[in-house]
């Protein structure tokens, strides 16, 4: 019988996973079978999420990796796909900031950094990985963008702005490489995590999201993780160029 969810010889790098989604995501695949690089602009905690799933029993490796900076993605995706025995399978593009301001107090400062981390580093790191990835249909991309890149959101037009390029990259991509018999998608996730922390502790923003998610209440990052390994596995074979929301039916 055919295993679906299984990810055994596969290898994964994922970015910005020294915590909430990129940690969980990490650990997910690694349960799934999958030998995975933990990467993080902190080495420290990228280091803390591998040890923590070596001692589960999983297979893991860290690096410190600043997206932006393209020597350090080419030295990632080959140290990932050294994992895999040459081949790096899954690549998760996860790592990303968030500004929130309402328009007229956002800064160049703030927009800019905001695409260097989402737009540019997704660039940098999916190029950088495409020489290591398969072509034999077990080749995955997986961007994470956000509801705020379909739907827009209060106080982040930096932040909806670069999530909604990371959607026109992810569907652009996609037809590139179907040709390569390569799956790109995109995740839209939500969930109590670091990075959501301001939102979340803001009355205003809150009260705003609040209003807008169906089943009220954020998601905790393990509950999203599962939509990655679904993506990334054999049952995701035939789909590439689409944007799954979760996000306690936010979008839909």
């Amino acid at each position: 019988m055919r295993t679906y969810f299984d990810l055994t010889g596969r290898s994964a790098l994922v970015t910005g996973a020294g915590a909430g989604i990129g940690a969980a995501v990490s650990e997910a695949l690694a349960a799934a079978g999958a030998s995975v690089l933990v990467t993080d602009i902190s080495g420290e905690a990228a280091a803390s999420v591998a040890e923590r799933i070596n001692t589960a029993g999983g297979k893991a490796d860290s690096a410190a990796l600043d997206v932006s900076d393209r020597a350090a993605a080419e030295a990632a995706t080959a140290q990932a796909a050294a994992l895999g025995a040459g081949n790096l399978h899954i690549v998760v593009n996860n790592a990303g900031v968030t500004s929130p301001a309402m328009f007229p107090k956002l800064t160049d400062e703030t927009f800019r950094v905001t695409f260097d981390i989402h737009v540019m580093g997704t660039f940098h790191v999916t190029q950088a990985a495409l020489p290591h990835i398969p072509t034999d249909g077990t080749g995955r991309v997986i961007n994470v963008t956000s509801s705020a890149g379909i739907t827009g959101t209060l106080g982040q037009v930096n932040y909806s702005a670069a999530k909604a390029g990371l959607i026109g990259f992810t569907k652009s991509l996609a037809r590139e490489l179907a040709t390569k018999n390569i799956m790109v998608n995109a995740l839209a996730p939500l969930a109590a995590t670091p990075m959501t922390e301001t939102i979340r502790t803001n009355e205003k923003f809150a009260a705003n999201m609040m209003n807008r998610i169906p089943l009220k209440r954020w998601a905790e990052a393990d509950e999203v993780a599962g939509a990655f390994v679904f993506l990334a596995s054999d049952a995701a074979s035939y789909i590439t160029g689409q944007v799954l929301p979760v996000d306690g039916g936010m979008v839909m």
